[in-house]
């Protein structure tokens, strides 16, 4: 059984973004919103390695 990654979002500010957009959000949702963050910063870091930093930067996003 594989080890479910830690949440990188704040679930209580997501789900208030949502909710002045008058909408609801379900915990699948904020699962995805996490995994999103995941694989950007997963690019971000390879970039970032590729360039022969160790400074993830804003346009490394």
């Amino acid at each position: 059984m594989a080890k479910k990654k830690e949440s990188l979002i704040v679930t209580s500010k997501v789900k208030a973004y949502v909710k002045s957009k008058n909408m609801m959000s379900s915990l699948e949702a904020l699962e995805a919103v996490s995994d999103k963050v995941y694989s950007m910063l997963d690019a971000a870091i390879a970039r970032t390695q590729a360039n022969r930093r160790t400074t993830v930067k804003a346009q490394d996003l």
